[in-house]
């Protein structure tokens, strides 16, 4: 179904032969199998992998918007951004402080996370009224709530072969339509508001060969799920490029191909792109956009750095359990050993809780040796295409999905696509089989739409499924929790009642129909007001919009107190700051900071609030010269075992005290999976928190995060962790380490059992990444 090949690397001739790059290959036997393929041969140079990797469709995009002259340290500047409404406000309050004037590229603000307004009386509102007046200010589009789901906005009305498009969602992924895509942290986007670079080193690239095709009652998200399954765990695509190719892709119609790029975000790579052909070509035409079609294409001998290879024949319907989108099960082998694959998942699940006054149990919904489900939702950029709305609307005609416990809502994904379904007749046979029809929403993907009931299990097609993202509140012993599936299986669940089934049991027929975009649905309500700056304007700023605290740049040395250890294998943004309700916050940097690791360490926000009050102390002694003040207080009192002479060294622990910030610290293994919210790091800046260890990232994107607020990403060694909470790690000489970019950094614990040695690891900072460290943020950073 899915094979890893190639770890040394692999050859793609002529798009359909795939190499593997070993020590049996030779220019003669290459050409052996080129001829056999009717492929013309090829020289020695052409197979050396610096020469053959810049055929790829991903070095070619890359090299056309890189603005540096290395070509291993890319300076990339992007066609356009797209933002939503979680994340635009803090991004234009970052890049106004920062001396924006003007949005040098096509700016989109869409709103599509906190559009309900549920929350908090008008604070979302507002955040819609000044993300108006910033695209009027700045020249920027403003797609109102409802309108669209942000990614699908860029796939309608901004993607083009050969651009690229940064966005301050992780999901910002338009392979399938000849777009490289990058979610990052609102950051990243602010340097390209401000005409600087997207800096990183050239990605490895990775070929994802399709061949075959479907079998009817597959969807997009199978295909993907399969994918996610395979490399997730063991990290194969992370951070590289996955590039499309293989004769497989001509058998998938454009919907089916963005079902799946989208959700190459959970696999945790930097971007994808894909082979374009008449397909995508229609798909422009019909957007009214033709001049945005290219033909893409590898060269005729391409190198890759590996391969994922994937007979679309053999993928069957698939179902990713709690809590992870890499938790995958063929609905049928679920069907078959439900209950020992369930009790598995509780286990497992259990023990990522963390938390003793909740039961998780998935084994009660058994029900005739079936799992019962309780609701489903399709929904938002993986979900809400036309193509798999009106594939369940076909499946449904004429039935019904009863009136018990169980309940489905779908969420067309834009309103061109709504006002299609409407026309064509599958809205009115969804809405009388029972099926509830909601508008353009991300809400179900994070928590803050269709939460189910305590202890419920929801079955979707949306984007990701970890602990608590549906919306349950674990502080209030509330649980429930999401399986992922494709809607073609959500509906052939649907219709027997919410037992688990998959699409494949059905007389399934697949049933194309020619899609008309009615444009004139944006025309009459977006604001584009691109090139066409009013400066004169203002920005309308609700009560809850709040400025960024400030910052102080990073002192001579570090005393940081750790404020959580967590041992899972790997820690989500959602856990680091929740989703949800949450969201609604996000304009104010002190507020949300209050929800930090509210979910998974509960106590971290007074243990950080402790050490930063601490440091306020100390800065406003400086601030008044009175440092000398007894050092016998609780402030003084973290000082002393810093100094080995002993208690009576009064000067010295001055000195001290004058040249050590205070802060906290977290340690997780490999934090930062999922979403590019900025947030999960700011929230810890705020709270006074320097910086994170971990032995491994498991995203740029949360790494950046971290760098951008200036905080220090430390790494260590596996299972090297001698130190627990409430301890003091002592990092003494840290502003020199950083301005010289020493990679090795020496550290002293000091806790309840004394002293011990702890060596850290601070790799791969560029010099503009150190400036923003040293600097305390980016702020900062352009402000001097």
């Amino acid at each position: 179904m899915v094979e890893l090949l190639g770890r040394n690397g692999v050859f793609l001739a002529g798009g359909t032969v795939l190499l593997e790059n070993d020590s049996n290959i030779t220019v003669d036997g290459v050409n052996k199998r080129l001829a056999q393929a009717n492929l013309s041969a090829i020289s020695g140079s052409e197979m050396e992998p610096v020469n053959a990797r810049t055929k790829t469709i991903a070095y070619q995009i890359l090299s056309k918007h890189n603005t540096g002259n290395d070509g291993h340290n890319l300076k990339i500047r992007f066609d356009a951004l797209a933002s939503h409404d979680i994340t635009y406000v803090g991004i234009v309050q970052t890049a106004r402080a920062s001396g924006l004037k003007e949005f040098p590229v096509p700016y989109i603000l869409t709103n599509c996370h906190n559009s309900l307004c549920a929350v908090g009386g008008t604070i979302n509102e507002d955040d819609h009224v000044f993300g108006l007046s910033a695209a009027k200010k700045y020249g920027g589009v403003f797609v109102p709530a409802h309108q669209a789901v942000i990614h699908q906005y860029m796939r309608e009305m901004m993607a083009g072969c050969g651009k690229m498009i940064l966005g301050s969602d992780s999901h910002t992924r338009y392979g399938a339509l000849g777009t490289m895509g990058i979610g990052e942290g609102g950051p990243e986007l602010v340097k390209q508001l401000l005409n600087r670079t997207y800096d990183i080193a050239y990605p490895e690239i990775i070929a994802v060969y399709l061949e075959g095709a479907p079998v009817p009652g597959v969807g997009p998200q199978d295909v993907a799920l399969a994918i996610i399954k395979a490399v997730f765990q063991n990290g194969f695509v992370k951070n590289k490029v996955l590039e499309f190719v293989g004769p497989g892709i001509a058998s998938l119609s454009v919907d089916f191909r963005n079902g799946i790029d989208v959700m190459t975000t959970e696999t945790t790579c930097l971007s994808s792109i894909w082979c374009t052909d008449e397909q995508v070509e229609s798909y422009y035409k019909t957007h009214g956009r033709p001049q945005d079609y290219d033909k893409l294409s590898p060269g005729g001998f391409a190198y890759y750095d590996g391969a994922i290879k994937i007979d679309l024949g053999k993928i069957v319907p698939l179902v990713a359990l709690p809590f992870h989108p890499s938790n995958v099960y063929s609905i049928a082998e679920l069907n078959q050993h439900p209950r020992e694959i369930l009790q598995i998942v509780e286990a497992e699940g259990q023990r990522q809780l963390e938390n003793p006054k909740l039961r998780f149990t998935l084994t009660d919904k058994i029900i005739s040796g079936r799992l019962q489900v309780d609701q489903a939702v399709v929904a938002g950029c993986s979900g809400g295409t036309f193509e798999n709305i009106y594939e369940m609307a076909q499946l449904v005609d004429n039935s019904s999905i009863g009136n018990d416990e169980f309940w489905l809502s779908v969420y067309p994904a834009s309103q061109p696509i709504y006002a299609e379904l409407v026309r064509n007749g599958a809205i009115n046979k969804l809405l009388t089989a029972g099926v509830t029809i909601r508008s353009a929403f991300c809400g179900p993907c994070f928590g803050a739409g269709d939460v189910p009931a305590n202890n419920g299990l929801s079955i979707r097609h949306t984007t990701r499924n970890f602990p608590n993202r549906e919306g349950s509140k674990p502080g209030n012993n509330q649980i429930a929790s999401v399986a992922l599936m494709d809607a073609r299986s959500i509906t052939a669940t649907a219709l027997s009642g919410g037992l688990l089934t998959p699409a494949t049991e059905l007389n399934y027929r697949s049933s194309a129909i020619a899609y008309t975009f009615n444009k004139q649905v944006y025309d009459n309500r977006v604001y584009d007001g691109y090139k066409k700056p009013q400066p004169e304007n203002s920005l309308k700023f609700g009560p809850n919009i709040a400025d960024w605290p400030q910052m102080i740049p990073l002192p001579e040395n570090l005393l940081l107190r750790v404020a959580a250890v967590i041992q899972d294998p790997v820690t989500t943004t959602d856990e680091l700051i929740p989703s949800g309700e949450t969201s609604s916050y996000r304009s104010n940097p002190l507020k949300l900071a209050e929800f930090t690791l509210s979910r998974k360490v509960p106590e971290y926000v007074e243990r950080a609030k402790f050490i930063c009050q601490l440091e306020l102390e100390r800065r406003r002694l400086l601030a008044e010269g009175t440092v000398n003040e007894p050092y016998s207080t609780q402030l003084g009192s973290v000082f002393v075992p810093l100094v080995d002479a002993g208690t009576s060294d009064a000067d010295r622990i001055r000195q001290i005290m004058s040249e050590t910030g205070l802060g906290s610290v977290i340690y997780a293994v490999k934090p930062g999976d999922g979403s590019a919210r900025e947030q999960a790091a700011s929230c810890q800046k705020v709270l006074g928190g320097w910086a994170n260890i971990a032995v491994e990232y498991a995203t740029k994107r949360y790494r950046s995060n971290l760098i951008n607020w200036g905080m220090l990403p430390f790494t260590m060694d596996a299972g090297a962790v001698n130190f627990a909470v409430g301890d003091y790690i002592f990092i003494p000489g840290i502003r020199k380490l950083v301005e010289t970019g020493a990679a090795e950094v020496k550290a002293t614990i000091i806790g309840v059992k004394g002293k011990s040695p702890l060596k850290l690891y601070l790799t791969s900072l560029s010099s503009d990444e150190r400036e923003i460290i040293l600097k305390g943020c980016l702020i900062n950073y352009y402000a001097q």
